[in-house]
């Protein structure tokens, strides 16, 4: 274990430090928990797929058939909710990503707990995330943690998602910064490094994780309004 860290001496982690750590994190686990449960995935996914195809030939044959028999537009919504090929289609859809989701958040549940548990009770004091940002968790005496605490902290970390990202988001005040898993388990994340700035890697993570966010969804709505517009032709 490391030695005990004064808590006068010490500096609470930013919140994008503690993002940039778990984003790290969660870089390793996701694929490492979809290689896990890659059947389920493949399988759902090419459900959900056939599922939007359908969907979006079917949205689009019930629009121009609707449309060409003089319905008013107001009524044309009703139509559409009411078309039983439609609604299988969205079923077919719902049900690929509801296969492919649980079995991929059960298999990334177990490995988050074991490596963040586990880091936290290592000398680290932290995930691999956290070790690369030179962040520990440490209790409110700057002691390391033990088992049952690091246990508690992270399963009191589900009520910082469910209350959406709420919870998260208190790390952003200071002068504590700590989550509301961190109140509950009492339990601080500290900067070694006490730089309130980013390193330039980490920053450049972050702007790579902004693009994506906005790129993703837009190549993704722009392939399917070419499929609606085909399907429309």
């Amino acid at each position: 274990m490391s030695a005990a860290l004064a808590p006068a001496h010490t500096t609470a982690a930013g919140v994008w430090h503690r993002y940039a750590a778990w984003s790290l994190d969660f870089a390793v686990l996701a694929p490492l928990a979809a290689a896990l449960t890659w059947p389920r995935l493949h399988a759902g996914w090419q459900q959900a797929s056939t599922g939007v195809g359908a969907l979006m030939a079917d949205l689009s044959q019930t629009m121009a058939d609707t449309l060409m028999t003089g319905v008013p537009l107001p009524q044309l919504a009703h139509t559409l909710l009411q078309d039983p090929a439609l609604l299988a289609a969205a079923a077919a859809v719902q049900s690929g990503i509801l296969a492919m989701t649980v079995a991929w958040l059960l298999a990334y549940a177990l490995l988050a707990a074991l490596w963040h548990v586990g880091g936290e009770c290592s000398r680290w004091q932290g995930s691999p995330g956290k070790r690369a940002l030179q962040l520990r968790v440490v209790d409110l005496d700057g002691q390391p943690l033990r088992l049952p605490q690091a246990a508690l902290r992270h399963v009191a970390g589900a009520l910082s998602w469910l209350t959406l990202n709420l919870g998260h988001a208190l790390a952003a005040l200071p002068p504590q910064r700590r989550t509301l898993h961190d109140y509950i388990a009492g339990t601080r994340v500290i900067d070694v490094a006490a730089d309130p700035r980013l390193p330039r890697w980490a920053a450049a993570w972050l702007w790579l994780q902004a693009l994506a966010a906005i790129a993703l969804p837009a190549w993704w709505l722009a392939r399917r309004l070419a499929a609606l517009r085909a399907g429309l032709g």
